[in-house]
């Protein structure tokens, strides 16, 4: 298959996805549907988007450079990681760490 053969075909694959897009859209709207917009983004959230997320050995290493030891469990949930281990004097804890910068955000002792 030569590139203008593989170009044509993609090109008729979008063009039928975009056909029956059309098509849903249509019938929804000929059973009196309203039509439902978008929810516009907001200047927070497309900077939160366009940041890149921390993985589980980067926490795993910033959080360990704190001074927490025994780290059991990372969790991802909500643009943050849950994190249980021990602080510096030997206590459970629970973390909250920002996913983004693996800044610590909320320490709880567990008991």
């Amino acid at each position: 298959m030569n590139t203008h053969q593989r170009w044509s075909l993609s090109m008729a694959r979008r063009w039928a996805a975009a056909g029956c897009l059309a098509g849903l859209s249509m019938g929804a709207m000929a059973q009196g549907a309203t039509p439902v917009a978008a929810p516009a983004a907001t200047p927070q959230a497309t900077a939160l988007m366009s940041q890149p997320v921390l993985n589980i050995r980067q926490i795993y290493d910033r959080v360990d450079a704190a001074g927490y030891r025994e780290l059991q469990e990372i969790e991802w949930s909500d643009g943050r990681y849950e994190v249980k281990g021990r602080n510096a004097q030997g206590e459970r804890v629970k973390l909250e760490v920002d996913g983004r910068t693996g800044e610590v955000l909320r320490s709880r002792t567990k008991r």
